[in-house]
């Protein structure tokens, strides 16, 4: 199984199979994949039946290959698979403007390499920084990194409930299966 699969594998356990919970405003979903999502991919099922391998597709296309993060496996799979994670909950920009943010704060003011635009958008000049910052830090800088985005995406999700009340129903299991239990 490839380092994708696996990823896939382990997202659609955490989301599960078919819900339709009127305090989730993802409305109908199925193995994640909310009903938006999968008509915007062309499908025009009952979410109850839209199957497990069509969810894979989207995971794979959408949330992997578009935003990058394949390119980030290439050099870190761990923090590949946070903002895997980080994007199917939140918004694959949002995820990515997380590693951007964290990114230049950690460039010595520009020395080590120039600030990203932290526009949720990982192009060649994210990808660089992400390989210049672990080349100068090696392991230790990638573990750095990674808390750095576990620490940004609690605190994102804790907003998420402060805006809206209805989202601490989900908040144990957000922060448990996506943050602590997943990263930490």
């Amino acid at each position: 199984m490839n380092v994708i699969d696996k990823f896939i594998k382990d997202v659609i356990a955490k989301e599960g199979g078919y819900t339709n919970n009127p305090d989730d405003k993802g409305g109908p979903t199925n193995w994640g994949i909310t009903k938006d999502v999968a008509y915007a991919h062309g499908y025009r099922g009952d979410m109850a039946e839209f199957t497990r391998s069509e969810a894979e597709a989207i995971y794979k296309e959408e949330f992997w290959l578009k935003p990058k993060f394949d390119r980030i496996a290439l050099i870190d799979e761990s923090m590949a698979e946070m903002l895997l994670n980080f994007g199917v909950l939140a918004g694959q920009q949002t995820a990515s403007k997380m590693l951007q943010r964290a990114l230049n704060v950690l460039n010595h003011n520009g020395v080590d390499y120039p600030d990203i635009k932290a526009d949720g958008n990982i192009g060649p000049i994210t990808i660089h920084a992400v390989d210049i910052f672990v080349g100068k830090r090696g392991s230790e800088g990638k573990k750095v990194l990674r808390g750095m985005l576990a620490a940004q995406f609690s605190v994102h999700l804790m907003e998420c409930a402060e805006r809206n009340p209805k989202n601490e129903e989900f908040q144990y299991g957000w922060q448990l299966n996506r943050v602590i239990g997943a990263f930490l």
